[in-house]
């Protein structure tokens, strides 16, 4: 309406004031096509206008257009229409915003030929340009430039030192401020406690947060929200939580920020709890918050509770928020429901992560097949695989096995000219072992400059499968010369091997060896060495193991036991442990068919047609068996 009377009585024209404060009016109201249309219309413009624009667009969160208008200004501008000290200001932030390190490098050229390079504003935006870029030693250098430091130099230096984890040099300007006789702020304090990036300066972090204690600003938001993320940072979430709890006041950033860090550390049910009562409360959810609950559904198997979510989000109008939507399709296909993780992937934009997350739902199902049709297609649309994808479809081609399609990947890998980092090499290693190439898969092997304990346990692993004890072990034995430590995976592969091989005494040597390295053995290793045991005869043995280990015994380790006393006639010993068996497990038909068979074996029918009487009387069926054609 004023817009309006302006033109209507003629006062526009060429009335610099007049056209300036317009443009101010719709850059402060967020309207910035129509301050440019102003801006555009003006037939004279004076420096007062270009500032109001270029600080318009940079108050609007259009930073580049705001440096665009800096630089226009100077080509353009006459004698005295040149970029003043406040649209100079400006341009540092715009390009501190975009990280517009040559622009802001020769912004700061022309501010020093210009004289405005000690004006104290603009010494503290081109400051705080260098401290966003984290180029701390340019920054530092003007820093020690400025004569009168004020509280906002001081920020801008230590947030620069901050950014990249100094801790010693962040604390020491710190307290070079404080004999400053420059009082903190909760802005300050949040930077120097974002700082403690690594929990080797847990001790510091707790001092410092002892001396916020005794300073006014421990009751700060600002301070409180970043106590507990420093806490996250090392690891105490214990900690993290007693801060939370004893908050006065909860933004919807302090219990995002703890919802994160529960999604994080895989407190699946905690996540949940702390996510109903946001919803309570109607606290608003960001997408990590969003993000960290779906993926705690997936963790639990909660689809039903993912499925509320999806809803939530489709309510909320979240979903064209791509990073939600790749969590959506990661949890559907973790939980098995590949039908509704398609019809996501078909309608929703896509980056990288959503094509790595399809491929690698694909993997999680077994749908190996449609895994590298949906690399072929992410190829066909232009998309650019990273690591991680090469990784997912390479497993795929193991798991099938395709030596053709997982030789076409390391080819294109080859003409990409994409870097071989060490999981992809375990990858290409992993691939041609499971397709029986194992010299190729030891020449990748040997290329590795570095190799970490998977890679190790790779290489062992595809030995093992093929039977090649021998190779198996000479590979452990380089892998403790070069003094990596072996883990759980490493004796299980090993296991593996002595057992495919029938290398009984190397096997219990690698079983008792696990003690070695403080490890105790888990299910999986006790399955391996009992049916070790059993194969070669040494069913006492194997027997005594069973009776004795700490863990249950589950259906594969009581199969494996009754499978060798039946290859071994073991009748007595079979006996024995099918009661066993039987007592862990009653409604398992196949314990007392592989008894009676043992008995039926042995010519013991009487025996055999009791354990079919008791099989009947506990309600015991036999399963239907199927054939594949």
């Amino acid at each position: 309406m004023i817009h309006g009377l302006v033109s209507k009585l003629g006062l526009f024209g060429g009335n610099c004031a007049v056209g300036s404060s317009l443009v101010y009016f719709y850059s402060k109201c967020g309207c910035m096509w129509d301050a440019q249309k102003v801006f555009d219309e003006m037939l004279v413009r004076d420096v007062v206008a270009w500032t109001a624009l270029v600080v318009g667009y940079l108050q609007n969160g259009e930073s580049e257009r705001s440096l665009e208008c800096v630089c226009l200004m100077h080509r353009v501008g006459e004698d005295g229409e040149g970029p003043n000290y406040r649209s100079l200001e400006g341009g540092f932030q715009a390009c501190g915003n975009i990280g517009a390190l040559r622009e802001g490098r020769c912004l700061h050229g022309l501010t020093v030929k210009s004289g405005y390079g000690f004006s104290h504003g603009v010494q503290s935006s081109v400051l705080s340009m260098y401290s966003k870029w984290g180029t701390v030693s340019e920054a530092y250098c003007l820093f020690c430039e400025v004569g009168d430091k004020d509280l906002i130099c001081w920020t801008s230096i230590i947030a620069a030192y901050a950014k990249l984890g100094f801790v010693t040099s962040c604390l020491s300007l710190f307290w070079q401020m404080q004999d400053a006789a420059i009082s903190p702020d909760e802005i300050v304090l949040g930077c120097v406690l974002s700082s403690f990036i690594d929990p080797i300066w847990v001790h510091v972090g707790k001092a410092f947060h002892g001396w916020i204690m005794r300073t006014i600003y421990h009751r700060d938001q600002v301070v409180e929200r970043a106590l507990m993320s420093m806490y996250c940072k090392f690891g105490m979430l214990s900690d993290a939580e007693r801060i939370f709890d004893a908050l006065q006041e909860r933004n919807s950033e302090t219990w995002n920020l703890m919802n994160h860090e529960y999604g994080k550390a895989g407190l699946g049910l905690k996540c949940l709890h702390l996510f109903r009562e946001m919803l309570r409360r109607r606290v608003e959810c960001d997408s990590n918050t969003l993000i960290s609950v779906i993926a705690s559904c997936s963790q639990l198997g909660a689809l039903h509770l993912g499925k509320s979510l999806h809803c939530y989000v489709i309510r909320n109008r979240l979903d064209d928020n791509i990073s939600v939507s790749n969590s959506l399709l990661d949890m559907y296909g973790k939980c098995g429901d590949l039908a509704i993780a398609k019809r996501i992937f078909s309608r929703i934009q896509r980056d990288t992560i959503t094509w790595n997350t399809m491929i690698s739902v694909y993997v999680h199902c077994g749908e190996f097949a449609e895994a590298l049709d949906t690399f072929d297609e992410m190829i066909i649309e232009g998309s650019t695989p990273d690591t991680s994808t090469l990784v997912t479809t390479l497993t795929a081609c193991s798991r099938l096995p395709s030596l053709q399609q997982g030789m076409k990947i390391h080819k294109y890998i080859n003409l990409v000219g994409i870097t071989l980092t060490v999981s992809l090499k375990t990858a290409l290693i992993d691939m041609y072992g499971k397709c029986g190439q194992l010299e190729t898969s030891r020449e990748i092997f040997d290329s590795m400059k570095e190799r970490d304990v998977i890679s190790w346990n790779v290489m062992i692993s595809c030995y093992g499968m093929h039977g090649d004890a021998i190779a198996a072990i000479d590979v452990f034995k380089q892998m403790e010369e070069f003094r990596v430590r072996p883990n759980e995976l490493t004796f299980l592969a090993l296991l593996q091997a002595c057992s495919h091989a029938g290398f009984t005494e190397d096997g219990k040597y690698f079983f008792r060896k696990m003690q070695n390295y403080g490890m105790t053995p888990n299910l999986k290793h006790y399955t391996c060495i009992v049916d070790l045991l059993g194969k070669s005869g040494n069913l006492q043995e194997a027997e005594e193991i069973v009776k004795s280990m700490p863990v249950t015994p589950d259906g594969g380790l009581w199969g494996a036991l009754l499978s060798a006393c039946k290859i071994h006639s073991e009748v007595e010993i079979g006996t024995r442990i099918a009661k066993l068996a039987i007592e862990a497990d009653p409604g398992n038909d196949g314990y007392y068919i592989a008894l009676s068979n043992m008995l039926e074996s042995a010519g013991e029918w009487e025996e055999a047609e009791k354990f079919r009487a008791m099989m009947k009387e506990n309600g015991v069926t036999k399963r239907l068996g199927w054939s594949a054609l």
